[in-house]
């Protein structure tokens, strides 16, 4: 025993003293190299990130990782690549990088093996120009010697875990959003090699997916196992184990990606193979899930999809996608239901061939199913195509929807009525060449009845007896008729009757007549987040045919009656906010529907229009219709910053090219986007309109809104004191950019008064801060607005004449340092009443013809060049008594702040102009000084100047001939 004894307690001693080692090591080594490693992470993210990285503290343990030797970085902040340099990237509460332990003690290396990020969020964003913001990292130049010493800072990692992370994915070029919160994510393998086998764990609590601002899935609880093999020489990663189960669905991958220089090439097949229906049910949105767990769900279903083929974006390629889905035997039943939903049976193929929508083909083989002997419905539709789509359907059925309504266990709906349906349909579908498919069927609703949670009275009393008709498979055979349309609400009925033929140039007789509460009804179908209210009365008799207006044919139109709306909210997805109209009365009469009372407000703005449309029934009709319209137009007050299509406001259905214009510039207020299908003239009466910080009073004019532009002529208002009258065309280009040309006379306004309250004129006159009195202008401009509809200066063009009648000039830098020079204090007050300085603009540059005025007994004359940004080439001749027919020349230079000069010489120093790029509204290149030049290169240079400048004014004078 004690021959034992000792070996025991020798043993325990020496591992005693590795364990105390061991422990004494992991407190010392994080006290020895603290400075080595925080050191080596900021020479290493310096070197090799484009992104501002920034965190709070380094901290090296290894308690965090255990047993690991972990680099830790708190409240870690990436931003994006260029131009998202000040966006997030990521921001982590703690990132940590495993050491190599080995490589430190022995080497004096910094070897990352392992990373570690926990409590993240992660904004990968790819704007509508393809530029993305996760370009951060900056690989090492070609030419660089290869390090063979192994010394410093390098990642060869085999582990990669996330814990708890919010991902959010935005494409705008492909239109695509993933939005993945509560990520955790645990990656293995010999990352660091050229080919490895990465296995993954991956969990995600709720995911959601969007295609073209489609939903495909919300909040759906997802979890993958999955080994990939990856080839880094070639980009190229292989799907060998892949296991992916959303919420109760599972599905399995095979197949590969890679990475190629210009996009993807891809081959991935999917399925989710002898499931259940409720498996399938599983994936619906949230708000049916809880339906899903009361009702009774049997049946088997497959789910098949696939993507194959290359995705580059220049050169236009997209891979093929095709899906399956069946469904066999379904049963679907509640327990209150008389009769279950028996013999559920679908069988849909989706092929897409280049994710073309245009070569988008459906195939419905079978939709069916039974609610008792004479209660069923089955379904058979084949699509090709999509604006000249091959349709073949055959659609018919007997459903009682109260037994439908029982069987499926409905829980916010209460639906009634018995509905039939027979429909064949088989042809070509193009509305460019009027052809649709032969056609023969009908639908019939009888004693229809809805009720929804969301409001306590039901619509009663539906009735609904449709025909549809084509022969020959053309628009002129097509024949629709409602006969009738009609229900209860609310104690109002409403009718509507309706006989459609020959949709090529279409015969109609219409009926019309009814209260309804769209409030109400609305709140029937209530959607979250969306806002109905206002009463429409109708008693409408409209017939006619297309052509007789189109040919003015009027007296053949029998259109007549009214239509009421009160407190009728309406959006457009250009505007950022919502239209009230809280009165409109309308009368139809004939190719005429007027406005006899029409009172709206939007925002702050108000708006009154009596008037009338022409031809508006043609415009519902067409598929590109325009409106066209006269109207005397009066309001209090307009204010035009809030109709720029970024400003923040109620509309939350905005087109995508406004979504996305807002999303990369979020500080930005946009431009007006103006309607391309109105020709709409407009008596225009306003007591105050307010734009950029300036306030137009008593606006007067005639304007019109052609094709997408805005003309305004004879237009006249009060500013700053002064009557302006202006000739003027506007266009938007996007929702950040827009061109204006505009021509403006402007009598007697006070010059001090318009140098504080126009941006403008600061800009474009700075010597105006010296002078005060009253001038009068007549100028011609034209150029482009900014993301925040501010003029571009550099791309403004034109000219014209300022007459300075009555004014008092006082120490303009530029003379002052002359009669400093010539000991003539009157060049501090020069005398200019009565002057015209003729000035034209081009490439940032203002170019000024001579004009004299008077410096006590001497005659000044100035000419040259000015620009935007102060710098100066001005020719000053001091002509000298008794007639100034002696002078002597001062060339001018510098900057309007410092001027420079210099006597007996004609020679100044030219300025190179601004570079504008019209197409893409960038300033290429701003003005700048030009190296020194003869005279004569000087001279030759001023007169190409002043000729490019010249011409610039006659372009604008061309184009306004427009609104004249």
């Amino acid at each position: 025993m004690e021959k034992l004894k000792k070996p025991i307690l020798k043993t325990l001693k020496w591992l005693g003293i590795f364990v105390a080692s061991i422990l004494f090591l992991m407190f010392i080594i994080p006290i020895l190299f603290p400075g080595t490693i925080s050191e080596q992470v900021k020479i290493f993210a310096n070197k090799r990130l484009a992104g501002k990285l920034d965190y709070k503290k380094v901290h090296l343990t290894f308690f965090r990782h255990f047993p690991s030797l972990t680099v830790s970085v708190d409240d870690l902040l990436l931003k994006g690549s260029k131009p998202f340099q000040q966006d997030t990237l990521l921001a982590a509460k703690e990132v940590a990088a495993g050491i190599n332990l080995k490589n430190l003690i022995f080497d004096g290396e910094v070897k990352i093996d392992e990373i570690y990020v926990n409590d993240a969020y992660a904004n990968v964003y790819v704007n509508s120009k393809g530029q993305a913001n996760y370009n951060v990292y900056v690989s090492e130049p070609s030419k660089t010697p290869q390090d063979t010493t192994g010394k410093g800072t390098s990642i060869k990692l085999d582990l990669i875990k996330f814990k708890n992370w919010h991902i959010k994915y935005t494409d705008r070029t492909a239109q695509v959003l993933v939005d993945a919160k509560g990520l955790n994510y645990t990656g293995q393998g010999g990352l660091s090699k050229d080919i490895f086998d990465l296995k993954t764990d991956l969990k995600i609590n709720q995911l959601d997916f969007s295609l073209n601002r489609i939903y495909y899935a919300k909040q759906k609880a997802l979890h993958a196992d999955l080994i990939t093999r990856i080839n880094t020489n070639a980009l190229t990663f292989v799907l060998r184990k892949n296991e992916l189960k959303i919420n109760d669905l599972p599905l399995k991958f095979t197949g590969f990606v890679a990475i190629l220089k210009d996009g993807y090439d891809l081959d991935i097949k999917a399925a989710s193979e002898k499931t259940t229906i409720r498996d399938m049910i599983s994936v619906l949105p949230p708000q049916y899930l809880d339906w899903a767990k009361d009702t009774k769900i049997e049946g088997k279903s497959n789910l098949f999809f696939g993507l194959k083929g290359r995705f580059s974006e220049p050169k236009n390629l997209k891979p093929h996608f095709t899906a399956r889905l069946l469904v066999n035997d379904g049963v679907i039943s509640n327990a209150k239901a008389p009769v279950p939903m028996n013999n559920l049976n679908v069988d849909l193929n989706i092929d897409l061939p280049s994710l073309d929508v245009e070569q988008l083909g459906l195939d419905l083989k079978k939709l069916s199913f039974d609610l008792g002997q004479k209660n069923n419905f089955r379904a058979v539709v084949k699509t090709k195509g999509l604006s000249n789509m091959n349709v073949n359907a055959n659609i018919k059925g007997a459903v009682n929807l109260q037994t439908l309504d029982a069987a499926l266990g409905l829980k916010d709906f209460d639906i009634r009525g018995m509905m039939n349906a027979d429909v064949k349909a088989n042809g070509i579908f193009n509305m460019d060449k009027k052809l649709f498919p032969k056609t023969d069927g009908y639908l019939d609703l009888k004693d229809g009845w809805l009720k929804t949670t969301s409001y306590p009275n039901p619509i009663t009393n539906i009735n609904l007896t449709a025909n549809i008709k084509n022969t020959d498979g053309t628009f002129s055979s097509l024949e629709v008729k409602l006969d009738p349309f009609k229900f209860d609400f609310e104690g109002n009925p409403v009718f509507v009757n309706a006989d459609l033929q020959n949709f090529e140039d279409l015969l109609y007789k219409v009926r019309a007549k009814g209260v309804l509460n769209v409030g109400r009804i609305y709140k029937v179908f209530a959607t979250k987040g969306v806002d109905v209210s206002g009463l429409i009365t109708a008693d409408l008799s409209l017939n006619g045919r297309q052509s007789y207006a189109t040919t003015g044919q009027y007296s053949k139109l029998d259109n007549k009656g009214t239509l009421i709306l009160k407190n009728i909210k309406a959006s457009t997805e250009y505007l950022p906010r919502s239209f009230y109209i809280k009165e409109g009365n309308f009368q139809f009469e004939n190719e005429k529907m007027w406005f006899r009372k029409f009172y709206a407000t939007y925002g702050k703005s108000d708006f009154s229009l009596n008037g009338y449309l022409l031809n508006t029934i043609n415009y519902f009709i067409e598929r590109r219709g325009t409106l066209h319209g006269n109207f005397a137009l009066n309001s209090n007050y307009i204010l035009v910053d809030e109709f720029m299509a970024l400003q923040s406001g109620d509309n939350g259905d905005k087109s995508v090219e406004v979504e996305d214009a807002k999303a990369e510039h979020p500080k930005s207020s946009g431009v007006v986007i103006v309607p391309r299908n109105l020709d709409v003239s407009l008596a225009a009466n306003a007591k105050k309109v307010r734009f950029n910080g300036m306030n137009l009073n008593q606006l007067k004019g005639t304007a019109a809104v052609k094709a997408g532009q805005v003309y305004l002529k004879n237009t006249s208002f009060d500013m700053i004191g002064s009557r302006m009258n202006i000739d003027a065309r506007y266009q938007n280009e996007s929702p950040l950019t827009a061109n204006f040309d505009v021509a403006f006379k402007v009598l007697d306004f006070n010059v001090q008064r318009a140098y504080k309250e126009i941006d403008m004129v600061r800009k474009m006159a700075t010597s105006a801060k010296d002078v005060s009195g009253i001038v009068s202008l007549n100028y011609k401009l034209k150029g482009d607005f900014d993301a925040n509809m501010n003029p571009i200066y550099p791309s403004l063009e034109g000219g014209g004449v300022v007459n300075l009648r009555d004014v008092a000039v006082k120490n303009i830098k530029m003379l002052s340092v002359i009669g400093d020079n010539v000991g003539a204090d009157a060049f501090n007050n020069p005398d200019m009443k009565g002057v015209n300085i003729e000035t034209h603009i081009k490439d940032n540059l203002i170019h000024i013809n001579e004009f004299k005025f008077k410096v006590s007994v001497l005659r000044p004359a100035i000419s040259g060049t000015a620009s935007f940004n102060g710098l100066l080439d001005i020719l000053v001749k001091v002509g000298l008594p008794p007639a100034g027919w002696i002078s002597v020349p001062v060339a001018v230079t510098g900057t309007s702040e410092n001027p420079k000069i210099k006597f007996f010489t004609r020679k100044g120093q030219g300025i190179i102009n601004a570079l504008y790029n019209r197409k893409s509204n960038k300033v290429i290149r701003t003005e700048k000084r030009a190296a020194k030049k003869s005279d004569h290169e000087q001279r030759e240079e001023k007169k190409a100047q002043e000729k490019k400048a010249k011409n610039a004014e006659k372009r604008v004078e061309k184009d306004l001939k427009k609104v004249k």
